[in-house]
């Protein structure tokens, strides 16, 4: 079953729709962004957030000390780095990791290979912020072997209505979204739903083509 992360809720009742949609992971934006938001709101947040659904913190190129302050104060269960980290910086902070990578071509999937984090986050190249610029890419691309001994995150351009495909092409272990759930730039909890509801169906038809 492919999980599913919901990335940039700034407010309750979008988390809490989340979550009992059934979302497994939640993601809290610490950069600059639209979807930004403090330690703080992320704390009061992540109280209606239980244990089973991870709390995943998306950082660029921030210091040690807020990573690890966030990381402890919300707390949170992983930590995305979406920035120019090394594998060496990554792994000196010492926390569940994933590394996003921005993919046009096989090199970048070679090099997105390089870091030992625990996931792999693979995306669109961004816009106007470092990450995602809500545009998919070559899902072909992942069809690299290798990818098949790491657990890829699929992002970049997810919407309810390409979700199953882009899970049938990719077979991830989790897919990403956060434009893809939103109307007029903020969260909508029927889009949340949908998308949720389309990725388990996916999942469903994908185990009996697979029987």
């Amino acid at each position: 079953m492919t999980k599913i992360k919901i990335c940039g809720l700034m407010k309750e009742e979008n988390v809490i729709a989340a979550v009992q949609a059934g979302a497994d992971a939640i993601g809290f934006v610490f950069a600059k962004s639209k979807r930004e938001i403090s330690i703080e709101t992320a704390k009061k947040l992540a109280k209606s957030i239980p244990k089973y659904v991870l709390k995943i913190g998306v950082f660029v190129d921030a210091s040690a000390e807020f990573i690890l302050q966030a990381y402890n104060e919300v707390p949170l269960d992983i930590v995305q780095f979406h920035g120019n980290e090394t594998n060496e910086e990554i792994k000196k902070i010492g926390v569940p990791s994933i590394k996003a990578c921005s993919v046009k071509s096989q090199v970048d999937i070679e090099r997105a290979l390089d870091y030992e984090t625990n996931y792999l986050l693979l995306d669109a190249p961004g816009i106007q912020f470092a990450g995602g610029s809500g545009q998919t890419f070559d899902w072909n691309l992942l069809n690299n072997p290798k990818l098949k001994e790491r657990k890829i995150i699929l992002a970049g351009g997810l919407n309810p209505s390409n979700v199953e495909n882009a899970i049938e092409i990719t077979h991830p272990y989790m897919v990403d979204v956060s434009s893809g759930v939103e109307s007029n730039g903020q969260k909508d909890n029927q889009l949340i739903s949908s998308f949720i509801d389309a990725v388990k169906k996916e999942c469903i038809l994908n185990g009996k083509r697979t029987q």
